[in-house]
């Protein structure tokens, strides 16, 4: 059997100073077993993701140690942005991707976050599948009130940390640490200049669906005083209405577990949907790297005998079915983690 594959995606809330990024990636690949797939930084939201693929244990060496570099270097009392975030190294969640599973993710956020908490005395809470109370599965609900209402939300009993002081650091902040399954960044573009089309789309596909409105368009709601809803045809996907540029609309996603919704499916139902609306699907756009498993399941819904198709065969049916070379060349070997990661 291969070696486990699991991947880590810190964020730290820094993306303005290019000396300060670099140096932690830099502490990233001085890391030997350790692939640095990339590294997203945004001046406006002054944030950098940071994502890096290796062994188990390797892993967890690199991610303790860009975060004490982080934590070095970033001061939270200097940070303003658009994100929302709560720490200088905000959160930090471990990803099954080959030969592993969410068990052992749940594993490395633990430890990653006691050495956090015991050795360098920072607040970490443990979130997503990592979580051991249900209030704080969801990151939103740990992150509300950001960095500013965490001196006062530290002290409630519930909202002691997992791992650290019960005390507000204001150097630093807090840290999340977690584990998740891979979030595929998959958009569609449409040909149209109507973002509200785009949407229309999107409400239909999504797991939250869109409000249900009476005849006069105003909210139904329930006995319990909370807005119906009308629910979308995919579970696990996140979809907005979104803009590529000023004359393409596109339906933007998040992909929270391919094997229950993957890139295939949302493509021919987009597809199917914009034929209503009389419109065409004139690409395929992922953000970000894809497991290979992903890929493999498109390839095997678009190639006309994938019984017989060889691994490459299933990639190339797959971009050509999800149209993913339409805005320039798509280079598997540097966009699917596995092969990205040799």
């Amino acid at each position: 059997m291969s070696e486990a594959l699991i991947e880590c995606v810190p964020n730290f809330s820094e993306g303005k100073n290019t000396e300060v990024i670099q140096k932690i990636t830099r502490s990233i690949k001085e890391i030997e077993g350790v692939t640095l797939l990339d590294v997203d930084s945004s001046e406006d939201f002054n944030r950098t993701v940071i994502s890096f693929v290796g062994s188990p244990e390797n892993v967890l060496i690199a991610a303790k140690k860009c975060a004490k570099k982080g934590l070095e270097l970033i001061d939270m009392r200097k940070h303003s942005g658009e994100h929302a975030r709560m720490g200088a190294v905000d959160v930090v969640p471990f990803i099954p991707i080959s030969n592993c599973n969410m068990k052992d993710c749940i594993s490395l956020a633990e430890r990653f976050g006691k050495y956090l908490g015991e050795e360098l005395n920072i607040p970490v809470y443990l979130y997503a599948n990592a979580a051991r109370t249900n209030e704080r599965k969801l990151l939103p609900n740990i992150r509300k009130g950001e960095y500013e209402g965490f001196n006062d939300k530290i002290k409630h009993d519930e909202w002691k940390p997992d791992f650290g002081p019960q005390e507000f650091i204001a150097k630093s902040g807090v840290t999340a640490s977690g584990a998740r399954s891979v979030l595929i960044a998959f958009n569609i573009n449409l040909d149209t200049d109507d973002k509200s089309l785009a949407n229309s789309i999107a409400g239909k596909i999504r797991t939250s669906g869109v409000l249900k409105k009476d005849k006069e368009g105003n909210k139904i709601i329930d006995v319990n005083g909370k807005p119906e809803r009308i629910q979308g045809k995919f579970s696990d996907l996140q979809a907005a209405g979104w803009m590529y540029d000023q004359t393409t609309a596109q339906v933007s996603m998040n992909l929270l577990n391919f094997s229950k919704t993957g890139m295939h499916d949302v493509m021919e139902e987009i597809k199917k949907e914009a034929t209503k609306l009389n419109l065409k699907v004139t690409a395929g756009e992922l953000v970000g790297l894809v497991p290979l498993n992903a890929i493999l399941d498109s390839g095997k819904f678009y190639h006309s005998n994938p019984s017989s198709a060889s691994v490459e065969d299933l990639v190339n049916a797959a971009i050509d079915g999800l149209m993913l070379s339409n805005l320039g060349e798509f280079d598997s070997n540097r966009r699917i983690i596995e092969w990205a990661a040799k």
